[in-house]
């Protein structure tokens, strides 16, 4: 029996050998294969020696490498976690692996990955480098630090200055983060990812043709590289090239249709075309792949406000889910108390905290509240957070009595500097829209904050104590859903007075013989709804015409796609003008063109519909169920028009027809219009301010009062 095992020992021996001795020479053809770069081929090869030696580490490490190049990551990860098994003391191989997981976004695991090559190899640069990328989406500055140390190690490491270059990008620092991905580049010229990040950073500062430049180079570069195409898509969307910025974004998810940042692009796209069903489908699943993408939980915010039957409380619920994934994580900590003096008459330091104080609708509605303050009883410090610098940005700098560009600070510091400047009520004006510094609302930097003028749907935040609003945009029976107490001004907007003294003219009808209606909102505003409810008041008003204007209308493509949905909706093309971007002052004179403006629905006009009423041009409104679908009707309410307003679309209907068979009245109320308007306590900037400052007093009393009772209970 023993002669037996001896022979089989024996007989193994030999056999083993023997293998060995065929997988060296096998080993080294897949080693050449693998570097003259048929992977296939090479591939195949690993997978003979394996056959032969299934604990060959080479083959298992290289196998595994070649996996993860080639997107494969489970099988990558196998192979690697194989290869670490057989040699633990591998730096390199510990470090393959960490690739593998955190492309499977496996973070935690990955960045242990990454630990065990550094314990192996202190010095490891490569490994410090992918260990920050492990940690992005866990902690910036923790990965910012790893950037530094292995660039400390190997300043000429390209892979770890464009990774610092997208982090520095990511907290703000655009400046410095294009000069980290410049370090990139000039040591690895055709560097396609450090052109894709360049061009983000590029597009933050509103440097949009040096921007396209690297994001077509590298495109050129790599051309199945996905952030490349998503970049472009990015430039295209802000220059309101809407249908390339599409054509883009859906180049980006054929390379990687899982990558959550495309969908969420795609989807503030479509949303832009008016194709709100499919642009919320896309944010969907750019949440369901990533649910705490802070961008995409917004955009599916502002999108909602164009959906016909989303609820007041679907809206909140949707901000509820912001506050969940991403504000109650940054709140998690105590807050530190906050030291101002809680005197309930002394003069008070108001913040406001915008990425609009220029050239935008926005800031027409809340430039009137900064400018007319009592500055006897209030100091207004503003916080700039966009890089868009123009004529409006300078008006409210001097407005301001500080003036703070917070454009590339980051939201501790943003939070930091509110601190040290005292503010003791802090007004966010941005809500869900694009640059909006909601972290550091959540962060609680000022002992009372507010919402209100520039989105002024709500935000979701409990660390928001109140939102601006009226009775009509919010009605009374729905307040208890909002996270914020609802405080009534005379209107929930207001606007900035005309630019200029623009001359009066007659109705256009009573010189033209037909009658227009004008809709000059985002063609994102523009639903199957309204459209057919156009469509029956043109067919019901004969020889009508409606003009529609939008910046985005310069873009033939996007004009086509708007004529044929009207047409579908029952309009006729030869009855419907277009017109694109204007100067403001040639925008307030084309409603010299118009009769009538037709509100949309479900979300309504807010700046359009104000500035419409300036122009003496009267506003047929629908009055819906959430907040974006009141705006109009609180506006007309709030200047006396109420007649104007209907909670039906055939109701909205009636009044433009009624209304459009009585063009001497219509002629009247032109004439009597914009002083109607000037004297509304919504539209007086004086009168405003001064409820507005009332409100901010009451807020600050109720603050010290319940100061001065936590103390008698102390």
């Amino acid at each position: 029996m023993s002669n037996s095992v001896g022979q089989r020992a024996f007989q193994n021996a030999r056999l083993q050998k023997r293998q060995k001795a065929e997988v060296l020479p096998m080993l080294g053809n897949a080693l050449q294969l693998h570097k003259k770069g048929l992977f296939a081929q090479a591939r195949a090869a690993y997978h003979l020696v394996l056959e032969l030696d299934p604990n060959q580490f080479i083959a298992l490490h290289m196998l595994g490498s070649l996996e993860s190049e080639a997107k494969n990551y489970q099988q990558a990860e196998i192979m690697l976690s194989r290869a670490v098994a057989v040699d633990p003391q591998s730096a390199d191989a510990h470090m393959s692996l960490g690739i593998a997981l955190n492309r499977l976004r496996r973070y935690d695991e990955a960045r242990e990955s990454y630990r065990r090559a550094l314990v192996l190899r202190p010095n490891y640069a490569l490994a410090l480098s992918n260990l920050g990328n492990a940690s992005l989406t866990l902690n910036l500055h923790e990965a910012l630090a790893c950037y530094d140390k292995a660039i400390a190690i190997d300043g000429n490491l390209a892979e770890a200055h464009n990774s610092r270059g997208w982090v520095l990008f990511r907290l703000n620092h655009y400046d410095e983060a294009i000069a980290s991905l410049n370090r990139a580049l000039s040591i690895k010229p055709a560097y396609a990812s450090a052109l894709a990040n360049r061009a983000v950073a590029f597009r933050e500062l509103l440097r949009f043709d040096e921007a396209m430049a690297d994001c077509n180079q590298a495109i050129a570069l790599a051309p199945n590289d996905m952030s490349a195409w998503l970049g472009r898509a990015g430039v295209w969307l802000q220059t309101q090239q809407l249908a390339e910025a599409l054509h883009d974004c859906e180049k980006a998810l054929a390379i990687d249709p899982d990558a959550a940042q495309a969908h969420l692009v795609r989807g503030v796209c479509l949303a832009e075309l008016g194709r709100v069903h499919e642009a919320l489908a896309s944010l969907d699943r750019a949440l369901e792949i990533q649910p705490d993408l802070p961008s995409a939980i917004s955009s599916k915010i502002f999108t909602l406000d164009f959906m016909a039957d989303a609820s007041v409380e679907e809206h909140q619920q949707a901000r509820r889910v912001w506050w969940e994934q991403i504000g109650a994580k940054i709140a998690s900590g105590v807050p530190e108390p906050h030291d101002n003096i809680r005197d309930p008459d002394r003069p008070l330091v108001l913040g406001y905290v915008s990425a609009d104080f220029n050239a935008h609708s926005a800031a027409f509605i809340f430039k009137p509240v900064l400018e007319f303050h009592d500055r006897a009883q209030f100091e207004v410090v503003c916080y700039s957070c966009s890089s868009k610098v123009d004529a409006t940005t300078g008006e409210f700098q001097r407005i301001a009595d500080r003036w703070r560009d917070a454009s590339q600070w980051s939201d501790d510091r943003l939070a930091a500097e509110i601190r040290a400047d005292g503010v003791d009520i802090l007004i966010d004006l941005s809500g869900h829209t694009k640059g909006n510094r909601l972290g550091v609302f959540a962060r609680k930097p000022a002992p009372i904050q507010a919402h209100g003028w520039g989105h002024g749907t709500g935000t979701g935040l409990p660390t928001i104590d109140y939102l601006f609003s009226d009775p009509v945009a919010i009605p009374a029976e729905v307040r208890h859903l909002f996270a914020e107490t609802v405080v009534d001004l005379p209107c929930f907007v207001t606007l900035e007075p005309l630019p200029i003294e623009l001359a009066q003219v007659s109705t256009p009808a009573m010189s033209n013989g037909f009658v227009t209606f004008g809709v000059f909102n985002r063609i994102s505003k523009i639903s199957d709804q309204a459209a057919q409810a156009w469509s029956r008041i043109l067919e019901r008003v004969p020889g009508s015409r409606l003009l529609i204007k939008d910046v985005a209308l310069d873009d033939q493509l996007v004009r086509d796609s708007l004529l044929a949905r009207l047409a579908s909706c029952g309009m006729s093309a030869d009855r419907v003008d277009l017109l694109g971007k204007t100067l403001r002052i040639d925008h307030l004179r084309a409603f010299d063109r118009v009769d009538i403006a037709l509100d949309p629905f479900p979300q309504n006009g807010g700046v359009s519909t104000l500035e419409a009423l300036q122009m003496g041009v009267p506003v047929v409104a629908k009055l819906g169920e959430s907040l974006p679908s009141r705006a109009a009707g609180s506006i007309l309410t709030s200047i006396g028009l109420p007649d104007w307003v209907t909670d039906s679309e055939q109701g909205y209907v009636d009044i433009a027809v009624s209304r459009a068979a009585e063009i001497g009245d219509l002629n009247r109320l032109r004439a009597e219009l914009p002083g109607q308007v000037r004297v509304a306590a919504a539209c007086n900037p004086v009168s405003y301010a001064q409820t507005t400052h009332e409100a901010y007093r009451a807020m600050w009393k109720r603050y010290c009062e319940a100061g001065a009772a936590v103390s008698a209970r102390d």
